[in-house]
């Protein structure tokens, strides 16, 4: 096999993922030399994975490449970083430049909220849902105002940073309302008197609690996604899924 790989330029990339690939009847020993060998061909080439840089996903993506045994070393952290022991380098980006910085190219895949993605309308595909960062985009009003239906938000103003999703939302209900967009601290807005009600991600309920909010509408379910597009080449084609079978056995571990 080695000759043969060796001695044969055209189409050697393809032959080796394709062997890779199609192996379900090879021991793992042969797996493994095949993924092994086409590290070895592709040397220097690495996936770029977008990641949040801070905020509720970034722990958690981190610690889901961890778990893959992919090591991203620690200490200060720069925009890029490539992992120790994988052809994988992670660039930390905020949560809503992940879908464009896909879609343009900058990052071969991102790992992002879904909410994130419905948001941005970027050309990116659903590559894996990832079970965790789990929220809910939804509608909050006033504890004390009597709600009946969504016909409610007929004529009122609502704050959000999501226009998008909520704007779909809204047609699509024949609701006419006066879309604010704030960025952060978007509970506060009917407390300041800035908007008659809120649109934003709800984990546990306990931020609109506190001020004195209550959810009427669950708009969006949301969790973290891994999102690419057809455009990878077959080089780092071969290196995803790897990295999926890692992500898949990670999840098969803790179900």
């Amino acid at each position: 096999i080695i000759i043969f790989l060796t001695n044969n330029s055209v189409g050697i990339d393809d032959i080796v993922y394709t062997l890779y690939n199609d192996n379900k009847g090879l021991p793992n020993t042969v797996s493994l030399f095949l993924f092994g060998f086409y590290l070895l061909k592709t040397l220097g080439v690495m996936l770029r994975i977008a990641i949040q840089s801070k905020g509720r996903l970034y722990e958690e993506s981190m610690a889901l490449l961890e778990e893959s045994g992919i090591k991203i070393p620690g200490g200060k952290r720069t925009l890029l970083v490539p992992a120790r022991n994988f052809p994988v380098e992670v660039l930390f980006l905020r949560d809503d430049d992940i879908p464009e910085s896909v879609a343009s190219g900058v990052a071969d895949v991102g790992i992002v909220g879904l909410n994130e993605v419905m948001e941005k309308c970027c050309p990116v595909g659903i590559l894996k849902k990832l079970g965790f960062g789990k929220c809910r985009l939804s509608l909050a009003i006033p504890q004390d105002i009597d709600y009946q239906d969504r016909n409610w938000f007929s004529g009122k103003k609502i704050a959000t940073s999501y226009p998008g999703i909520l704007s779909d939302y809204l047609h699509k209900n024949g609701i006419v309302s006066d879309i604010h967009v704030i960025t952060g601290s978007v509970e506060i807005a009917p407390g300041i008197r800035l908007a008659d009600a809120i649109f934003d991600i709800v984990s546990s309920g306990s931020t609109l609690v506190s001020n004195r909010l209550k959810e009427v509408e669950t708009v969006v379910e949301s969790e973290a996604v891994l999102i690419g597009t057809d455009s990878i080449s077959p080089e780092k084609r071969g290196i995803l899924d790897e990295l999926l079978f890692r992500f898949d056995s990670v999840q098969a571990a803790d179900d």
